[in-house]
């Protein structure tokens, strides 16, 4: 991700809704799309120095009218929930300040789901609103060695995260997806060892970090993806020494479940 003197960008309450219009979208692999959007809203985007800066992307029901402009607090305060927008958790893939473009990349498998859909039909012009920024890592310049793991949800941050690392710095990668079509070009200044595992031929990112051999150096670790494979990999990060405040690390999505559903089930395992 570009970064940006977020420390100079004007406060702002991350449940204010910001409105952009789509500028353009890109098909990055055959699963992958990226939608780049802009207009005078992004004004009201204040971007924040984390590489997996995420948002909340809106998607307003059909046959439902929404305060314009569109105000969640009002929404949640005036409307049965049934009602109210879904939401869909997504990564900043990049935010260019000079262009004044912001990119976030939806995994599209054909009509299954809300966002995916959306992407792929979406013309320029149109209007979409999301909440945010949030986000927890970026990479530390101090570390001994970087260790990347996740799938196809979480390569957005991951290579946000490469092109992010000091000149020089040392990183494993590895990056789970459907198959070799699914691989994308990752720029890096730092020096990148990048292993793409593929779902089609029986690869599996757990087995291949299982056979990995770590330094004894500080490492700063990212992983996060489907959220059975993540457990697995916690446990690997436990016993290979990696500490819990070098370890950023969640399911990002659950096999099987919408994102509504994958939070309810969160909420319940946490007793919230």
């Amino acid at each position: 991700m570009t970064d940006t003197s977020a420390g100079d960008a004007p406060k702002r309450d991350r449940r204010q809704v910001v409105t952009l219009s789509v500028l353009r979208t890109e098909r990055v692999t055959p699963h992958m799309i990226r939608v780049v959007a802009g207009g005078p809203g992004l004004a009201d985007f204040a971007p924040n120095d984390r590489t997996d800066a995420y948002v909340k992307v809106l998607f307003p029901l059909p046959g439902v009218s929404y305060p314009t402009p569109l105000d969640m607090q009002a929404v949640r305060r005036d409307f049965p929930r049934e009602q109210w927008p879904v939401v869909r958790t997504y990564t900043v893939r990049c935010f260019d300040p000079v262009a004044r473009e912001l990119a976030i990349d939806f995994v599209h498998h054909g009509d299954v789901g809300v966002a995916g859909p959306w992407a792929a039909s979406v013309q320029p012009g149109a209007e979409f609103s999301l909440l945010g920024p949030g986000g927890a890592y970026a990479p530390d310049a101090s570390a001994g060695w970087h260790l990347l793991l996740g799938d196809e949800a979480a390569l957005p941050a991951i290579s946000a995260a490469l092109e992010r690392l000091p000149a020089g710095a040392r990183a494993r990668v590895v990056v789970e997806v459907a198959g070799v079509d699914e691989e994308q070009k990752i720029d890096s200044p730092g020096e990148v060892e990048l292993v793409w595992v593929h779902r089609d031929t029986g690869g599996s990112l757990v087995d291949v970090v299982r056979g990995m051999e770590f330094s004894g150096e500080d490492v700063q670790a990212f992983v996060h993806g489907e959220a059975a494979m993540v457990k697995e990999l916690r446990a690997l990060m436990a016993e290979r020494g990696v500490t819990k405040d070098r370890l950023s690390i969640s399911g990002y999505w659950r096999r099987g479940l919408t994102e509504d559903g994958f939070r309810e089930v969160k909420a319940a395992e946490s007793g919230g």
